[in-house]
């Protein structure tokens, strides 16, 4: 196999998982949901196939109380199956979905029409049809069902194109999707977009551009693989393969081309030798575009899109929405730290998951149905800028926080988008472009995100292939909210130029960063070949959601190579200079909520770990180094492998989310950390692993004081805040690749171990997309677990799990303490707290109201478990006990339980003897839900 025939395959399989998981794991489906399969007839003709199909159908939808109806579209590469978590957890929220492997995919025969409306949005509305007709969905009219459709990427396409084409759609969720397909595969980021007042308006050039050829070749790789599947016995193989061979030259065809249609395989064979957009090739991309058909759009849509995405950027989201709301349309957008390249963390991906359900709630129940919920609003929701890469590829996720403003800058009658402007500088310079574009710089890798460059150090620029001008140090902070612009001039001796232009986060050391790790492709043409008058250019750098921190400069580089696009075979030298000295950027004013977040330390950690090692951030990390203050080591240190001495924590706001906190974990000990919402755990637990920084007081690990980058942390094991794992590669992979970050020797890893303890068996080598939720959980906690580390911390370690799991964590927690090690764990299982853990601290309004072992909190109230001799006895033991002043009695599954209230045990019991009723015991007993409760005076815990 050929290099770049091996990279197209790898990248298949990296598609696969990219695109089919944008929403967690469901919950477990609720025992009321049957499910129904069928096979759908749809088409007619040589054009007929049958589609597979499966309904999820809550026992609340009947004909007496008929329910709306949510079609979920899967993305590509998938099936009916990559959606069954997702629709049985619409299901139980009380939906009706039916979900579907498109014609092409899975076991639905036919071929693949990239969303064609002939064929693929013909047959969305074949299934809309058989919701028309059944009872227990609520229909609007005679065969019009109240439906909504959400999807992603491939799926998110269709339920843009279904509401254009099939008017009986009340709602759409297309979530990371394109525009216009044409100008994601083949963009040139360079003009203006008429009219255009939002943050991140794009140029959506339809006669020309640059070709995306490593993108292409996945999804072109991904309808081949699913031929190979056909013929394995999963699925149907296409019609036009000669199963007998009578025809070779038909089944050379027919495995060239996999299920794609004709067309669709001549368009992309054409692109790939040629990187050139026809005509023909933009007939065929166009029809399956979004872009021309927005005006019909009047089903309200969210729209959904992601900071990290190399596919289709914000810029795609930007021209939907525009385009949408142009008709008078609601439409919502939100943008989420993930995409294409990199997967959310799992509270991301949660939240994003609640928003679709709110928004279908509002649009699809009826206006008297109690669980309508509260109007979504047209608002705009993004993650809270970071000076990070963003892009990692799991490494870097968005910050925990997110902005949200009243409405999508400039998209109706709004203002415009806010723009700052700056001052860049820099000479006019030549650039080479290296006959066949070899070597090229390396940005981004499909479906990896900045990963691979990551890995390597940084992105690679090729001397002599770029020009850079660059802003002065900011005095303050810029948070970048959309797509920046620049003006440049252009020369060139053959009258055309392929460009990349990118805008680089430079630290006051040198450092650079990409943010997102995403390009500006620019296709020129009728350039000047006159230095002395250079042809002007429109430049729309991409749009990224960025904080570029004070004392930081802003770059503008101009490349002529990257790899992820073809690139023109001659050799040739541009002139690349600034028009103008004027950088605009977007940014967008709002109020930050602390809702979904990501990364957990340890992400951060081995990033920085794995970025210094390999080169560009050791100057930084040594110079922390230097810096830091040297702590006294506490002579108990290891005795006493966490401790709190008065720690507050108050932000500049005046809020005090941490009040003078002091408790201490001893050796040994499984501690559970119990609070309600806003007690002040997470942040708590931030501080101690060196995210932020406590405003007074003291933390010390084992005896070392605690803070960012503090060498006593790497003796902390953290599962914290989502798993943020790979789909696309297998579980010890997974693991590898998280310890190989943190550059110590393989051998210390103790793999082996952290794998049996967590019980993950033969599945530790499957990909993690095909995992369950405790699947996932069980590989986040044996990534803690690697190097067995002396201090675990978990936050919600048994989320996902079933009793069974959940009965074996519990063990596996108890042997981890035994070993001479601490566990803390941070649940809202309060059950689970009392089972697994040795002691606990409860919080509540930031303050520590009680520490101690669980049966020291559990016995502290008035309640005494009483065991009889004669359970025969029981009601007249409670007719006795009920007898006393303020005293209830009860018979639960633990026995015969008391509430004394203000009697004392002795009296209770005496009056028990007296009576003549045998006790064989009397025991201060309540339940760890009922003391918390007591304690704190509140709602559940978080």
């Amino acid at each position: 196999m050929r290099p770049r025939s091996a990279l197209g395959a790898l990248l298949a399989v990296v598609l696969s998982g990219a695109l089919l998981v944008l929403l967690p794991a469901a919950p477990a489906a609720a025992a009321d949901v049957r499910t129904e399969d069928a096979g759908v007839p749809s088409g007619s003709g040589a054009d007929a196939v049958q589609l597979d199909t499966t309904l999820y159908v809550p026992g609340s939808a009947t004909a007496q109380h008929p329910a709306p109806a949510v079609v979920l579209a899967h993305g590509f590469g998938g099936s009916k199956e990559s959606l069954a978590d997702d629709a049985r957890d619409l299901a139980d929220r009380g939906f009706v979905v039916l979900t579907y492997s498109a014609r092409g995919f899975g076991r639905s025969t036919g071929q693949i029409g990239l969303d064609d409306p002939r064929f693929e949005v013909a047959d969305l509305s074949t299934l809309i049809d058989r919701l028309a007709k059944r009872a227990d969905v609520l229909q609007d009219g005679p065969g019009d069902p109240r439906v909504g459709v959400a999807g992603a990427s491939y799926g998110g396409a269709l339920s843009l194109l279904g509401a254009a084409y099939d008017d009986r759609i009340d709602a759409i969720a297309p979530q990371i999707t394109w525009n216009s397909l044409t100008a994601a595969l083949f963009p040139s980021q360079t003009g203006t977009v008429d009219g255009a007042r939002t943050v991140a308006a794009t140029p959506q050039t339809q006669d020309s551009g640059v070709y995306k050829r490593l993108w292409a070749g996945i999804f072109f790789g991904e309808g081949s693989a699913g031929l190979l599947g056909a013929l394995a016995g999963d699925g149907a193989a296409p019609a036009q393969l000669d199963p007998a061979g009578t025809d070779p030259a038909q089944a050379q065809q027919a495995l060239l081309c996999g299920r794609f249609r004709a067309d669709i395989c001549a368009a992309y064979q054409q692109a790939a030798a040629s990187g050139a957009l026809t005509p023909e090739i933009a007939a065929v991309l166009d029809r399956s575009s979004p872009a021309g058909v927005l005006d019909r759009i009047a089903a309200p849509t969210l729209l959904v899109q992601g900071t990290q995405d190399s596919l289709f950027g914000l810029g795609q989201a930007d021209a939907n929405a525009r385009g949408i709301a142009a008709n008078g349309t609601p439409v919502k957008v939100v943008w989420y730290a993930g995409g294409h390249d990199s997967a959310a963390s799992d509270r991301v991906t949660a939240h994003l998951r609640d928003q679709v359900a709110a928004w279908f709630d509002w649009y699809l129940r009826p206006k008297n149905d109690p669980d309508r919920g509260t109007d979504p609003g047209t608002g705009f929701e993004f993650p809270s800028p970071t000076g990070l890469g963003g892009t990692g590829g799991g490494f870097v996720q968005g910050g925990s926080q997110t902005v949200v403003a009243a409405a999508y800058p400039g998209l109706t009658g709004d203002a415009p988008a806010r723009r700052t402007t700056l001052r860049v500088s820099g000479p006019t310079q030549p650039v080479v472009t290296p006959a066949g574009g070899t070597p090229a710089a390396i940005t981004t890798v499909p479906g990896l995100g900045a990963l691979g460059s990551a890995l390597s150090g940084q992105s690679v620029e090729i001397p002599g292939q770029f020009a850079a001008f660059g802003s002065a140090p900011l005095r303050s902070a810029i948070e970048v909210v959309g797509a920046p612009t620049v003006d440049l001039d252009v020369t060139s001796p053959t009258g055309r130029a392929t460009l990349f232009a990118k805008l680089y986060d430079v630290g006051p050391d040198g450092s650079t960063t990409l943010p997102s790790g995403l390009v500006a492709p620019l296709a020129l043409t009728d350039v000047s070949d006159d230095p002395s008058a250079p042809t002007t250019v429109r430049v729309t750098l991409p749009a990224i959601d960025h904080r570029f921190e004070a004392g930081h400069t802003m770059r503008v580089v101009v490349s002529t190579t990257d790899q992820a696009f073809a690139l023109p075979a001659e050799a040739t030298i541009y002139g690349v200079g600034l028009a103008r000295a004027d950088l605009s950027v977007p940014t967008v004013a709002g109020t930050t909520q602390d809702t979904a977040g990501s990364g957990r330390w340890w992400v951060l950690l081995a990033a920085a770990v794995a970025l210094g090692l390999l080169g560009y951030g050791a100057a930084l990390l040594w110079g922390r180094r230097r810096r830091r203050r040297i702590s006294a080591v506490d002579p108990d240190g290891e005795d006493v492998p966490l401790r709190f001495e008065g720690v507050t924590k108050a932000y500049k706001d005046k809020f005090v989310a941490v009040r003078d906190l002091s408790f201490e974990v001893r050796r040994g000990q499984v501690l559970g950390l119990l609070g309600p919402n806003g007690a002040g755990k997470t942040t708590s637990l931030r501080m101690l692993m060196g995210l932020i920084t406590p405003t007074a007081g003291r933390i010390t690990v084992f005896g070392h004081e605690a803070g960012a980058g503090a060498p006593v942390l790497s003796r902390l094991g953290s599962f914290v805040e989502g798993t943020g794992l790979q789909p696309h590669l297998s579980g010890r992979d997974n693991l590898r690749l998280y310890w190989a970050a943190t550059g110590r020797p393989a051998e210390d890893a103790h793999m082996d171990e952290a794998i049996e303890v967590a019980g993950l068996g033969k599945a530790i080598d499957r990909p993690v997309r095909r995992y369950s939720q405790g699947m996932r959980q069980r590989v986040a906690i044996a990534q803690a677990m690697l190097g067995l580390p002396d201090l675990l911390v978990l936050d919600e370690p048994t989320n996902g799990l079933d009793p069974p799991q959940i009965h074996a964590m519990r063990e596996v927690l108890r042997s981890y303490a035994q070993t001479g090690r601490t566990v803390i764990v941070s649940s809202h299982l309060l059950a689970e707290i009392e089972q697994t853990c040795t002691h606990v601290v409860v919080m509540a309004r930031g303050q520590k109201i009680a520490q101690g072992t669980v049966e020291e909190i559990v016995g502290t109230g008035g309640a005494v478990l009483v065991g009889l001799a004669d359970d025969a006895e029981s009601e007249r033991a409670i007719a006795v006990l009920t007898g006393l002043p303020d005293v209830t009695a009860e018979r639960t599954d633990d026995g015969l339980v008391a509430e004394l209230g203000g009697t004392g045990r002795a009296v209770a019991l005496h009056a028990l003897v007296e009576a003549g009723i045998a006790v064989e015991q009397f025991t201060p007993r309540r339940r760890l839900e009922d003391a918390f409760l007591a304690l704190v005076g509140e709602g559940p815990v978080q």
